[in-house]
């Protein structure tokens, strides 16, 4: 018979979270069961939760960052055992056949990838995510969390981390190349820390000033607030490469100005509207507008190793969610910015 955990769980769209008794599937015999120690708080998971993307599926029990230890093993399990430090990102499943697949890009699945929460696995029942105090999840989606990471510290990286970690990883980042990180939040600040270990000169960008110190102890040697226009302007073809982890609306010909010849714009924040750009502004200097998802399982364990060897855990907030408004509370932090820099719920506290 299935088996129950504590949850948060949300009614509807704009309600509050509640405490709920969450049903996990059985083990089969390529699944892990992990005993959740805590749960990293994503802007993905507010803007699904409020419905804000749309389809969402309710009730909805969010959170796609998630590490703790394995708890028991399907007979099958060969790469995990009970005690191991794991953890699990934005995905559950995907085909393993397709090409992407076998490119070790598996949130390409052409099946498609099944999301960690509010997705359909191909079993035909709804995914519910890391808010939880377990999860169950097959072998193939569970990466190993080395010892260097503290498991709070590290429960973000599942998500904030390889999303930040692939695109400059992938665009350059590195000695000699000039990198400017748009935002210093849950993933921004992620983005400093890793383009810094990489190596790369990095400059941090925010609205003011605010977080140019903080900035400057997680590896950035310049900020720009982005409302003084006599900095921006003066920062006009500085940059090899601008990661813009926003989900904002923001005037992309600004940005791109930034650029030196041949630069890259890279996107991962996910703003609800659509955004602008004028082709002089892209053709004027051979500049590249793109954007990145997250990782495959692959880059994701890679990302892992490379910031347990850096010593870069995500700098946390952790939430008590004994009341599951805390919760509630801190999406709406979120929201508003004012998180340094990830929210991480302890799902001990979950009540249950």
């Amino acid at each position: 018979m299935p088996s129950t955990t504590p949850a948060l769980s949300l009614p509807s769209a704009g309600a509050p979270f509640e405490a709920i008794a969450l049903e996990r599937r059985d083990l089969r015999d390529d699944d892990i069961l992990i005993d959740i120690a805590y749960a990293g708080i994503c802007h993905s998971d507010i803007h699904t939760g409020r419905d804000e993307w749309g389809a969402a599926h309710y009730p909805l029990t969010p959170g796609h960052e998630i590490a703790g230890t394995v708890a028991a093993v399907g007979s099958a399990v060969t790469r995990h055992q009970v005690g191991d430090r794991v953890g699990v990102g934005c995905l559950v499943d995907s085909c393993g056949e397709c090409e992407s697949c076998k490119d070790a890009q598996e949130m390409f699945c052409t099946k498609p990838a099944v999301g960690t929460y509010n997705a359909q696995g191909y079993d035909g029942e709804w995914t519910a995510g890391g808010y939880a105090r377990q999860v169950v999840v097959s072998e193939r989606f569970v990466v190993r969390i080395p010892e260097a990471l503290g498991l709070d510290e590290a429960a973000p990286l599942l998500c904030a981390g390889i999303t930040t970690y692939s695109p400059l990883k992938r665009w350059g980042a590195g000695p000699g190349r000039t990198v400017a990180v748009v935002g210093v939040g849950g993933l921004g600040h992620m983005g400093v820390k890793i383009a810094a270990a990489m190596g790369a000169e990095v400059t941090s960008m925010s609205r003011s000033d605010a977080k140019k110190d903080e900035a400057a102890a997680m590896g950035a040697t310049h900020h720009i607030a982005t409302g003084d226009a006599a900095a921006m302007k003066a920062a006009r073809r500085s940059f090899d490469l601008i990661l813009n982890t926003v989900s904002a609306d923001l005037a992309m010909d600004d940005y791109l100005r930034l650029l030196k010849p041949n630069g890259v714009l890279c996107n991962v924040g996910l703003p609800v509207e659509p955004l602008s750009v004028t082709p002089f502004g892209l053709i004027g200097g051979n500049k590249v507008l793109t954007g990145s998802n997250i990782g495959g399982i692959a880059e994701t364990q890679e990302m892992l190793d490379f910031c347990a060897e850096h010593a870069l855990g995500a700098t946390i907030e952790t939430i008590d969610a004994s009341d599951p408004g805390a919760v509630d509370a801190a999406w709406d932090r979120v929201v508003a910015g004012d998180v340094r820099y990830r929210c991480v719920i302890d799902t001990a506290t979950i009540p249950g």
